[in-house]
């Protein structure tokens, strides 16, 4: 049981670690970050940010190694179907009108002791 907490801490803390690099690398390319896991009850949304006029969703995937694939293998038609819901219901939220919605990914490898790797593709 502590063990598998302890797993679980460990994989939380990978992910945050990702999601922490995703937004710096974001901001570096001229993005705004606008949210990091919002919430509602068709899901959640790692990264909203602001290119220009568009709102851009980010799913970020993070993985400490090839082991159980590559982060953005665990991104699926149903997994973008259920980012761009959530995507209108953040906008209705926030009244946001109507504006340009792009989902990207941001797979993130970082090994154990190792330098991360990000990998970010836009209009997925």
């Amino acid at each position: 049981m502590v063990a598998q907490a302890l797993v679980e801490t460990r994989k939380q803390e990978l992910g945050r670690r990702g999601e922490d690099l995703a937004c710096t690398y974001l901001e570096g390319q001229g993005l705004v970050v606008l949210s990091r896991n919002w919430t509602c009850r068709d899901g959640e949304l790692d990264v909203v940010a602001v290119e220009g006029d568009r709102l851009v969703v980010c799913e970020v995937k993070t993985r400490s190694g090839p082991v159980w694939g590559r982060p953005d293998e665990a991104v699926d038609a149903g997994k973008l179907s259920r980012l761009r819901r959530t995507a209108l219901r953040w906008l209705a939220a926030h009244g946001v009108g109507w504006c340009q919605v792009r989902v990207d990914l941001i797979s993130v490898t970082w090994p154990p002791g190792g330098e991360p790797q990000l990998q970010h593709l836009r209009g997925a």
